[in-house]
């Protein structure tokens, strides 16, 4: 039968209070980490937009200065290619369980939306643009209206498509809030909501809208709408392949029956005789 003195009991409770406080200070640190990553990542977004729209920022995706065709091509491969492998490397299961033994697992996606953010900015920041040769340039008024139009809606469906499969946890909002104020994440579930009825990746459908709707692709606009639509063709499959090993059957079934970006025809029923 053991004892407990009045100064153990004390030195226990100012151990657990200092625990309590430590703890509630490291969750508000993660908390302003994972708020600064994201208001990185929303500035970087929104500049993303008018870069390649080529409106609104200092320095779109055929401005800047004048740079040498070869020069151009390997530098804007570069990033490109090393935006690509940082985004595929950091979303795989087998790195997510080995980078969290090195970060707290609530800041594993405020970290990956950092770093994405980041190889993003260094795009932007160097991009080498190239004029010549011009691919094609609407001059029709109405014809130059509508590509705004599906180039604006393009992006409109990104925004949507983020809330649709809840915006706070794909950016790590929710985890960083998470530890302060003691709630759970919720376990992964299928869902398809809205747009997700009629394509299985309305979010890529946008981005691929918004590289390509323009009145005037340059070459080097052409380049980078290639690339990253070449990218996201190659993300969707490592993507689905991870989605099928976690539903299964029930992910199976919903590749068959909708479209990957664009909806699938309905198909007619067969008459008694197939006709």
């Amino acid at each position: 039968m053991s004892e407990t003195t009045p100064h153990g009991g004390t030195l226990t409770r100012r151990l657990t209070l200092t625990l309590s406080s430590w703890s509630l200070i490291m969750a508000a640190i993660g908390l302003l980490y994972g708020l600064l990553a994201y208001v990185f990542f929303a500035a970087t977004f929104a500049y993303t937009v008018g870069f390649i729209g080529d409106m609104f920022v200092p320095t779109g995706i055929d401005g800047g200065p004048a740079t040498p065709m070869l020069e151009a091509v390997v530098v804007d491969l570069a990033l490109l290619g090393l935006f690509a492998v940082q985004h595929s490397v950091m979303a795989r299961h087998g790195f997510k369980r080995w980078w969290t033994r090195v970060v707290p697992e609530s800041l594993e996606r405020s970290t990956y939306v950092l770093a994405a953010t980041a190889a993003l900015a260094l795009l932007l920041w160097q991009w080498r643009p190239i004029a010549e040769p011009v691919v094609w340039h609407v001059a029709n008024p109405v014809a130059r209206t509508l590509l705004w139009a599906v180039f604006g809606v393009g992006w409109a469906i990104v925004l949507v498509s983020t809330f649709l499969i809840n915006h706070f946890e794909l950016f790590g909002l929710r985890q960083v809030f998470a530890p302060l104020f003691g709630f759970e994440a919720p376990a992964p579930e299928f869902r398809t909501p809205l747009l997700y009825r009629h394509v299985r990746h309305p979010l890529y459908l946008g981005f691929v809208l918004g590289f390509w709707a323009t009145p005037h692709m340059s070459a080097g606009h052409l380049l980078f709408a290639l690339a990253a639509t070449g990218y996201i063709l190659v993300g969707i499959w490592f993507e689905e392949r991870d989605l099928v090993a976690q539903f299964g059957e029930r992910y199976r079934a919903y590749r068959e029956q909708v479209g990957m970006l664009l909806p699938r025809l309905p198909r007619r029923r067969r008459g008694p005789l197939g006709q």
